[in-house]
């Protein structure tokens, strides 16, 4: 069997395997608490990293202990205090006490949780994992700016990082081959012919001097086949990677709040948080992106991002007005054939009896022909609205390309935002 030992020296990060692998294992609880840090945490702070808590019961490492039977000597060391049978007093408890939290107790036994950070890129890892904008297509190519590195083949010279083992190993044995094979016949032909020497009885003076003359002959051969270096620098190769255009897709996302009277400060928060994290998404995911901002009441105004999630201007609810302004900047800014058109609407549903059929007749005739998907949050403790039940219709007409989810609580938003980007399996 052959082993390679790299004795590259490793880098500053050089804990970083162990560190992905620890991660890994503790995946789930990491999850669970990325998923609680996003109800709790405000606007500024959703991109920042966290602190995690692992039970100690759950980083508990196997041990091995020494199982019944066997042939074992042990000494058991006595006491000046006790004698078998005894009871031993229960401590009183009046020690003292230390600053940890709870409540101070006679009885009972524990260890603290194990707590560790992950950094505001582990964070962002584990937040937008397995999403994606549904039904991109490559509607225009911008590959100046976009680049990837492909595969193409191998080569003589490169760095370590690259280096191609399996490769390397097959130059290696060709060239031993190629230099030990004549050497190695040789030797074959002479350990023959020193045999049939000594098979002959008795040796005569100069059979003597024969076997002699291929006994040197054999070891020159065998120093020469031994002197041929196992792995030798020509026999190195290197994987080859070219940069190449990337076809890049145009994309832009409206993004459509309610912001009117009958959206309290709760309902309002949870609509920006859900904002929040999906633009956090498209600007880590996604480098070819516009993000429109709309707010709306009884009038709809495109803003800027600042004004988005930080306005306090409120109104009467007129919902058709973000849909038709909508329409109106894709029709001038925003081409369908070049462009993938994605929004996402935020209200309470709370509108206007006659306003709600004439935002279906928008989406269904304006709107979603040309959008790549409308994903619909009503963010209501109460029954579904009145848009709520006009949009039914358009979701069973659409199919994937139109999704509606209810937002009741904070600690259900990113619960809703994942079911609402998660990748699915083509």
């Amino acid at each position: 069997m052959t082993y390679l030992i790299d004795r590259r020296l490793n880098g500053k990060n050089k804990s970083m395997v162990n560190r992905q692998r620890f991660l890994e294992r503790y995946r789930k609880h990491i999850k669970d608490a990325v998923s609680d840090a996003v109800s709790k945490r405000s606007i500024k702070e959703m991109d920042s990293g966290e602190e995690i808590s692992i039970p100690r019961k759950d980083v508990s490492e196997p041990r091995f202990y020494h199982g019944p039977g066997g042939n074992r000597s042990i000494v058991n060391p006595g006491n000046k205090e006790f004698l078998t049978g005894d009871k031993v007093k229960r401590p009183d408890g009046s020690g003292a006490g230390g600053a940890g939290e709870g409540q101070a107790s006679n009885s009972g036994e524990g260890e603290d949780e194990f707590v560790f950070q992950i950094s505001q890129e582990e964070f962002l890892n584990y937040l937008f994992e397995d999403l994606e904008l549904p039904n991109m297509l490559k509607k225009k190519l911008l590959g100046t700016d976009s680049f990837e590195y492909k595969h193409a083949g191998i080569i003589n010279d490169g760095t370590p990082s690259k280096l191609h083992v399996v490769r390397s190993m097959r130059a290696s044995l060709s060239r031993r081959i190629a230099l030990s094979s004549a050497s190695k016949r040789r030797l074959k032909k002479a350990e023959a012919e020193r045999q049939a020497l000594l098979d002959t009885a008795p040796l005569a003076l100069l059979e003597k001097s024969k076997v002699a003359d291929l006994d040197e002959e054999i070891a020159r051969l065998k120093a020469k086949i031994k002197h041929v270096p196992f792995l030798d620098p020509i026999d190195l190769r290197y994987n080859l990677h070219v940069k190449q255009p990337k076809p890049s897709s145009q994309a832009v996302m409206f993004c459509l709040m309610d912001v009117s009277g009958s959206m309290n400060q709760m309902m309002k928060d949870i609509a920006k948080r859900f904002y929040a994290l999906l633009y956090l998404f498209l600007q880590r995911n996604y480098k070819k992106i516009d993000v429109v901002f709309i707010r709306h009441h009884t009038s709809a105004k495109e803003v800027d991002e600042e004004t988005f999630f930080y306005s306090r201007e409120t109104g009467g609810t007129i919902v058709s007005s973000a849909l038709k302004l909508m329409s109106q900047i894709v029709e001038e800014r925003y081409s369908p054939n070049d462009w993938n058109i994605y929004a996402a609407q935020a209200s309470d549903g709370d509108n206007w009896d006659d306003d709600s059929p004439i935002c279906t007749d928008i989406l269904r005739q304006q709107i979603l022909p040309y959008t790549q998907y409308y994903a619909y949050v009503e963010i209501t403790p109460r029954s579904e609205q009145a848009l709520w039940r006009h949009y039914q219709q358009l979701q069973e007409d659409m199919g994937d390309t139109f999704a509606m989810q209810k937002i009741m609580s904070f600690d259900q938003i990113y619960h809703v935002f994942r079911d609402l980007f998660q990748r699915k399996v083509a």
